[in-house]
């Protein structure tokens, strides 16, 4: 089979057109023909030598892919050759076949192609546990989310939106703004001449906002304390801005915050498929029903998948890239 492989950890450059043999599903597996895989930032950390796959991953990058059943192995139940299927994959997205757990597999939504349909799971899958899961999010309280114009953040400010929350979002240009306001938040902050934590202050009367998704981290996170309610909570996705940072804990203690974070590539099929499920129950029907989407900015074909890190890592983009392989 076609894919793509990491000749050494370095740029984009390093991405480089391979040739493997096909994977077989062992138990409790699928194997996916894959029309689609997304695009993540954890990719290129893994490019870079910073994220290694977890023990029995491929590590050929990817960890999205849509397209359609081949085969199935022992012990599955749900799916069947044939099934138009996108599921959250730990490596090997970046083929023309991929092996997924069945417990991590989702049926692709009514109305959608393949294309749209990889561009959903890491990014719902992360939203749902972080913000829903974890952050405990509720219908009536106040959201920030920064990173509002990426794959992550585009996801969290329609569900949240969905779900009656009011929606704040930082982003790095007015175009972004809009973009996220057009989503559905309240409020779009350029962060590049706009302190959010001024902004979301004033917009909530001075109480602040219950939960923040922050993917930056570094210099943000005594800005995000300064920015929550009290009962606040934080959770910490990724570290853009780095990931020590001195600051005072005393504002956590006096307004009772939460400080969490959480990585998803790592955890058990069993967790994974918890997720899935309450994805199916919750955020599925909302998607077919046209109601949250993904945005999608560009496509590329498999062998141009170092473009598509470049495009990624200058962050001219707004929501999701995807590779094709057809």
């Amino acid at each position: 089979m076609r894919c793509i492989e990491i000749a050494e950890p370095g740029g984009p450059e390093v991405l480089v057109p391979g040739k493997r043999p096909a994977p077989e599903p062992g138990y409790g597996e699928v194997l996916i023909d894959v029309a689609a895989a997304g695009v993540n930032r954890p990719d290129v950390l893994q490019r870079k030598g910073g994220y290694a796959p977890p023990p029995g991953a491929s590590d050929i990058p990817g960890l999205e892919v849509a397209g359609t059943i081949a085969a199935i192995g022992p012990g599955v139940s749900r799916w069947k050759a044939g099934d138009a299927v996108c599921a959250l994959v730990s490596g090997g997205g970046y083929a023309e076949l991929c092996v997924a757990p069945e417990a991590q597999v989702l049926p692709i939504p009514e109305g959608y192609d393949a294309v749209r349909a990889a561009a959903l799971p890491e990014t719902f899958f992360t939203v749902w546990t972080n913000v829903f899961d974890r952050g405990r999010l509720k219908g009536g309280e106040t959201f920030l989310v920064h990173g509002g114009s990426s794959g992550i953040g585009t996801t969290a400010i329609q569900l949240a939106s969905a779900f009656g929350a009011r929606v704040f979002a930082t982003a790095g240009s007015a175009e972004k703004c809009r973009a996220c306001e057009d989503l559905g938040a309240e409020r779009g902050i350029n962060y590049k001449d706009e302190d959010f934590v001024a902004v979301v202050k004033e917009a909530t009367d001075g109480r602040g906002v219950d939960l923040i998704l922050d993917m930056v981290a570094g210099a943000y996170l005594p800005r995000d304390v300064a920015a929550l309610a009290v009962e606040g909570r934080l959770v910490i996705i990724a570290f853009l801005g780095g990931s020590k940072v001195e600051m005072d804990f005393l504002p956590v203690m006096a307004k009772r915050l939460t400080v969490t974070g959480s990585t998803l590539r790592p955890r058990s099929v069993e967790q994974k498929g918890q997720i899935r499920d309450s994805l199916l129950a919750e955020a599925w029907p909302l998607l077919s029903a046209g109601r949250v989407g993904p945005v999608l900015h560009t496509t590329f074909p498999l062998e141009d998948a170092a473009a598509a890190h470049a495009l990624m890592e200058s962050s001219a983009h707004i929501g999701k890239i995807v590779l094709t392989t057809g």
